[in-house]
């Protein structure tokens, strides 16, 4: 019988334009890291500094989201629960 290990997460390619590319592999060179662990934390730290933001971002979402259908379209074509209506609606 074979045992199923945890898949670890693949990895995605991180595509940035040439002059962002420049300055991920100055940085890196310059403070002796690779430029996955710059890019790392890099976004832990922009995430940590913009915390607020992010639960700001995150109550917004959950308020609009409340496990009906109209809640989904609503959150996904930005329209309000109104124009929704005048369009005729949805049928849960």
């Amino acid at each position: 019988m074979t045992t199923a290990s945890p898949k670890t997460p693949r990895q995605s390619p991180l595509k940035v334009d040439p002059e962002t590319d420049k300055l991920i592999s100055q940085g890196a060179h310059f403070l002796g890291l690779t430029k996955k662990d710059l890019v790392a934390d890099a976004v832990r730290v922009y995430l940590e500094q913009r915390r607020e933001d992010l639960r700001i971002g995150m109550a917004e979402a959950l308020q609009v989201l409340d496990g009906s259908l109209k809640s989904d379209v609503m959150l996904l074509t930005g329209l309000t629960a109104e124009e929704i209506d005048s369009v005729g609606g949805i049928d849960e």
